[in-house]
């Protein structure tokens, strides 16, 4: 599996990593069993950087990061974590020092280190980033030993730009996929240019482009693809990426044209991530083994052509950019 340098950190990643929101909740029942097995299979297979988040299972996530690691010893894959959505209300003003510096001790202490890798503000409000201070308050939590670096999961891709005007911002985290590509337009430039990292998440749209999912599947009542269908919970581009499903199903008929023989559509999809050479890592989750696996295989996938590329541009610009490109 290929390695990239982490922006401008001193850590080298694997270009696919560990997404461990499944892990945590909020997508249906993954018993505590699956998630450690599906984390081993991950790092089994060469994953190098895991990404979590305090409010994944109220720290259960976290949790299980830290037993699999112990447990196996060795060099430790980069472990990078969220904060602030545990604020509620979740607003600008509960981004202090004070509460960064509660939400990143709790994730120390989950997680078992004296310092966070890297701590991600997690989808803040806009205008947290216009509002220096609170970088300010993370440069101190940096210079106090209790991180190594930060930076900003967004949903937009104006966040994005914004964030990475603050200096030490050293990743964005951001949604990007065949049917979100709106980030490739201007961020991905920009980040290359700054040698910021780029974290992709959802980069299955929460498994529409897995191929695996129909007009009659089923979700849980706990799963954010039964209860966040039209952003009742949180930001609607978390699920399914803010396609609206019928449309996703046909885009997906389509997209199922272009995977090469032998391939599953999930490896195609992180692949055709992977041909973007802005992107550091990409982090698709697991619920079991075999999709930990399946995930760490799309590294082997050979590029893809670019009469490929040009056919999976125009799925987007056809039916799904009307539905997402100038949301987010």
């Amino acid at each position: 599996m290929r390695q990239h340098a982490f922006g401008r950190t001193s850590f080298t990643v694997s270009e696919i990593g560990f997404g461990a929101w499944q892990i945590g909740g909020s997508w249906g029942d993954v018993s505590e069993q699956d998630g450690r097995a599906a984390l081993e299979a991950a790092l089994d297979a060469g994953v190098t950087f895991v990404d979590t988040a305090d409010v994944y299972g109220d720290g259960r996530s976290e949790k299980i990061i830290r037993s699999v690691l112990a447990e196996r010893g060795g060099n430790r894959p980069m472990v990078a974590t969220k904060a602030g959505r545990r604020l509620n209300p979740h607003n600008a003003d509960g981004y202090t020092k004070a509460n960064l510096e509660g939400f990143i001790d709790r994730s120390l202490s989950n997680l078992g280190v004296d310092s966070l890798d890297l701590v991600q503000l997690h989808c803040p409000p806009t205008e947290v980033l216009y509002r220096p201070e609170v970088f300010g308050a993370l440069d101190d939590l940096r210079k106090a030993g209790k991180i190594k670096n930060y930076g900003v999961s967004v949903e937009k891709v104006e966040e994005a730009l914004k964030a990475i005007e603050y200096p030490d911002v050293v990743s964005i985290q951001i949604i990007y996929n065949i049917f979100r590509q709106r980030p490739a337009d201007l961020f991905f430039k920009e980040a290359k240019r700054k040698n910021v990292a780029v974290i992709v998440r959802v980069p299955l749209a929460s498994g529409l482009l897995s191929g695996k999912i129909g007009r009659d599947t089923t979700f849980a009542a706990d799963d954010h693809r039964q209860f966040n269908r039209h952003g009742e919970a949180f930001d609607v581009g978390e699920t399914f990426a803010g396609v609206p499903f019928e449309v996703g199903l046909q885009a997906v008929e389509e997209v199922r044209k272009l995977v090469p023989q032998g391939a599953s559509m999930a490896a195609f999809a992180l692949k055709w991530i992977l041909m973007n050479e802005a992107v550091t890592v990409v982090i698709p989750g697991a619920r079991n083994v075999e999709q930990a696996r399946s995930n760490a295989a799309a590294a082997d996938l050979q590029a893809l052509s670019d009469d490929v590329m040009t056919a999976a541009k125009e799925i987007y610009a056809r039916l799904i950019a009307p539905h997402v490109h100038q949301r987010w």
